[in-house]
């Protein structure tokens, strides 16, 4: 088949055909792991994605050439075919590593450094996130912490680029934080996966009511009996859909921004609106409140 791109002619097979077939590879890598003998069936996958891959890699070099040697005769300035060239060669770069380490991974049946691991192909600041929610055991991109208020204002975040902590190792900084910029807090509520009894000693000696939910099913049973435990925790239950309505509603699922600075940028940019939209709708609710009181007084 004759592919026609912005003016260059290459003998090439439907691009989308090979995307169909790695795809259709992948789903049966997946399901190798239900099947007898999976180590063996993996490994024929595998097989089969490497000739697939040589195929696509060496198309990818006859066009990088081409284009190189003939960007003139596209209809793209000289600056718009670099950035293809720079797209193409970064892909074609790191492939050669990326087949050696699932070679290693499953063929060799060796660990590949955390260090070493090619997660990517496109955002090198991308980590490894085990989440252990059913059908997505892990998960990868970059971890963002959120806190809000009672009311539903977004008061402190942060936008992890390394290997994300435990969630209890981010609460002391998040309390530091929230302290310096908005003043005492009067309580700290949060899933299970933040308790530690480093924090249960740093919010007693701060005179913060600790309402993070414990992990010993016998001391939750215990706190649930405190009135006040109770209802700060099904307040933050609604944590739980303002992160989906930050997520979806702002960020942009999947969030197309490129690289580590420019996604804290977006996150930046969403924050405020998310609590300018809040303090709009904080605002006119109080203002309707006022209007029937004045009505009920006349």
């Amino acid at each position: 088949m004759l592919i026609r791109s912005h003016g260059l002619f290459h003998r090439i097979g439907d691009p989308k055909s090979f995307m169909t077939k790695m795809n259709k590879l992948c789903i049966e890598m997946t399901h190798t792991r239900k099947k007898k003998g999976a180590k063996k069936a993996r490994k024929q996958v595998l097989r089969r994605m490497k000739q697939l891959m040589k195929i696509i890699e060496s198309h990818g070099k006859n066009y990088h050439q081409l284009l190189q040697n003939h960007w003139q005769e596209t209809d793209w300035s000289e600056v718009e075919a670099q950035t293809v060239l720079d797209r193409i060669g970064n892909i074609l770069d790191q492939l050669p590593e990326a087949v050696k380490q699932a070679h290693e991974r499953i063929i060799g049946e060796r660990k590949v450094a955390n260090k070493n691991k090619i997660l990517s192909l496109y955002e090198e600041d991308v980590r490894i996130l085990v989440r252990g929610k059913s059908g997505a055991e892990v998960e990868f991109g970059n971890a963002l912490y959120l806190a809000e208020q009672a009311d539903g204002l977004i008061v402190d975040w942060e936008f992890i680029q390394q290997q994300a902590p435990g969630d209890n190792k981010l609460v002391p900084a998040s309390i530091e934080r929230i302290q310096n910029n908005y003043g005492p807090i009067a309580s700290y509520a949060t899933d299970r996966g933040f308790d530690s009894p480093e924090n249960s000693i740093d919010l007693e000696e701060l005179d913060i009511i600790n309402a993070i939910c414990p992990r010993s099913v016998k001391e939750l049973e215990s706190r649930l009996e405190d009135e006040v435990f109770c209802r700060l925790q099904t307040r933050r239950g609604a944590t739980e859909a303002r992160i989906g309505i930050f997520k979806n509603a702002y960020l942009g699922k999947p969030l197309r921004s490129k690289g580590f600075k420019n996604r804290t940028c977006r996150i930046l940019w969403c924050i405020l609106s998310h609590n300018l939209w809040k303090l709009g709708t904080m605002a006119a609710e109080r203002r309707k409140e006022i209007e029937e009181e004045a009505e009920n007084i006349a």
